[in-house]
């Protein structure tokens, strides 16, 4: 039981709290597949108010409930997607565009009320969009908007049943021969109908979160891998240029780790490493990003025009010599150092295989000097 527990604990944490980088990135492109998805939608429902017409089954209170909703529908949609293709991420976007989603359900159901009760409480098709809503949600990887979803959509058409209700002065009012009776049990199943798919999208969610947090962060040390970097690094660049702000890449290997490992064993290593990883993230900014490539080699990407980066990386170089590691109480410090090789965007490159060739090769000019030394320009 405490097993489960811990569970629903760590799964409801993970749906309140902000995603990561990755997930953000990938729920970016989660929003404009979300805004084509419902702009195809918004053409194809064209279909249902065309097939009501040809069979002679609709009323002109549903035609004009139809068209209405399709024009706010199809304009609508466009106007999103115009707004998923920006290049610029507007955080606000994607609740926005879930309220919108739900909400013009809603709509549709209250213009059909305007010609019957039953229709708006009892259209199956208009209120599965409720459903179809909600399950867009978890292509932006955020439980946070799912939750939101589910909730708006539960919250809406239950005072939209409460008020027909209310506004119903016979129970004739609630029957319709097209839509059956309103019962206060069906708007319940309904309601509960939301409630779970809201669930199974929030699981989903969390599934998705975790299978990204699996495969970009480094298990070690807790900070992004090289897989993150990859691809986050484009939007990166995309943002400095908006900007105009300069972007740096320091390259920094731990140097003779390999002999912390031999003479304290990894159990020790590891720990070591982590204390490293610390001291380095004392000394970060904000908007500073650091990443473990692999082994002892860490990147470090800033918003720093060169001159600036190398003061960054040198603060950072003195910081690791003047904190040693201690293995354990009693032990003697081990002094650790690293060295250093800085390239920046765009003037070292566009790509981030170039710049990381280039900090790499600055990297080796400070090994072959002797050591725990930054290079930020080839001599």
């Amino acid at each position: 039981m405490d097993g489960i527990g811990s569970d629903l604990r760590d799964f409801w944490r993970r749906l309140r709290a902000p995603p990561d980088a990755l997930v953000m990135e990938m729920g970016a492109g989660g929003e404009l597949l979300v805004a084509k998805l419902r702009a195809v939608l918004s053409f194809a429902l064209l279909l249902l108010p065309l097939t009501n017409i040809a069979t002679d089954q609709y009323t002109p209170s549903e035609g004009l409930a139809g068209v209405i909703g399709l024009i706010l529908t199809v304009l609508g949609a466009q106007l999103l997607l115009m707004l998923a293709r920006q290049k610029r991420r507007f955080p606000w976007l994607p609740w926005l565009t879930t309220s919108y989603d739900i909400s013009l359900t809603t709509l549709v159901l209250v213009l059909l009320a305007l010609g019957s009760y039953a229709a708006a409480l009892n259209s199956m098709v208009v209120w599965a969009f409720y459903l179809i809503a909600i399950g867009m949600t978890s292509l932006r990887n955020d439980g946070r908007l799912t939750l939101y979803a589910g909730a708006l959509a539960m919250l809406q058409y239950g005072l939209l049943a409460l008020a027909l209700y209310l506004l119903a002065k016979s129970p004739d009012q609630l029957i319709s021969v097209d839509y059956g009776t309103v019962r206060v049990s069906n708007v319940v199943q309904r309601l509960l109908l939301i409630a779970v798919t809201t669930l199974m999208m929030a699981m989903v969610v969390y599934r998705m979160q975790r299978l990204v947090e699996l495969s970009g962060t480094d298990g070690l040390t807790g900070l992004p891998n090289r897989t993150l970097l990859n691809f986050r690094f484009p939007s990166l660049t995309d943002a400095a240029s908006e900007t105009g702000l300069s972007l740096s890449i320091s390259l920094i290997d731990l140097d003779y780790f390999r002999r912390v490992n031999d003479e304290l064993g990894h159990a020790k290593g590891d720990r070591a490493l982590r204390h490293v990883v610390d001291t380095l993230r004392a000394g970060l900014e904000d908007k500073d990003w650091l990443v473990r490539l692999g082994g002892e080699e860490f990147a470090l990407v800033m918003q720093q025009p060169t001159g600036r980066a190398w003061e960054r990386t040198e603060a950072l170089r003195r910081s690791i010599a003047a904190n040693p590691f201690v293995p354990e109480p009693g032990a003697d410090p081990v002094r650790m150092t690293f060295s250093g090789g800085i390239a920046s965007w765009p003037a070292d490159g566009t790509e981030l295989a170039q710049l990381l060739r280039r900090a790499d090769l600055r990297l080796r000019q400070a090994k072959m000097s002797g050591r725990n030394r930054v290079v930020a320009r080839e001599s």
